[in-house]
């Protein structure tokens, strides 16, 4: 852990990144450290181990930092959602809007059993874009959605609100830019 013992010591700002304006999140720090690794997979454990899931989803490419070792340690698999063309069994697909233009990711149409207790993971939750899609591919094949957790929140974005009526878990919050 950082010498203040949060994990919050470990994520950096960049400001103006990508472009003037934005302060950017970098977790690369805390991936590079084993303390602060685990400390994570362990929070978001702790955070998410009540919602009893049996899958854990996550989005190309950052939904995969966390998303694995999460759903090892609640006992659960987890499935791969990514961009077009990337999965070679037969897929189903969504498309979403971000702040400018679109995205679409898919997910092998056997991925997620019907009734499945599924947890919607990424390592950022900001605009909620790319989390709303993962519900929509979720109850798309029946699944259904117990929760979303996120390593990071954006208070001052509206994701949170986008994702309702989900409930949404997050260990680290920033309330300003």
């Amino acid at each position: 852990m950082t010498g203040d013992g949060s994990l919050q010591g470990y994520i950096r700002s960049i400001p103006d990144f990508p472009k003037p304006g934005i302060v950017f999140r970098d977790i690369t720090p805390l991936l590079a450290s084993a303390a602060g690794l685990d400390a994570s997979v362990r929070a978001l454990t702790e955070l998410t181990q009540e919602l009893r899931p049996e899958i854990v989803i996550g989005a190309e490419a950052r939904g995969f930092l966390f998303g694995p070792a999460l759903a090892r340690e609640l006992g659960a698999g987890f499935v791969l959602a990514r961009k077009p063309g990337a999965l070679p069994h037969r897929t189903i697909r969504h498309e979403y809007s971000l702040e400018y233009g679109s995205n679409v990711l898919e997910l092998h149409e056997d991925a997620i059993a019907a009734g499945a207790r599924v947890l919607v993971h990424d390592d950022l939750l900001a605009t909620g874009g790319t989390a709303k899609a993962l519900c929509a591919l979720v109850e798309q094949l029946g699944g259904e959605v117990v929760g979303c957790a996120f390593l990071i929140e954006l208070g001052f974005l509206p994701g949170r609100a986008a994702l309702a009526p989900h409930d949404v878990h997050a260990l680290i919050r920033y309330d300003e830019e």
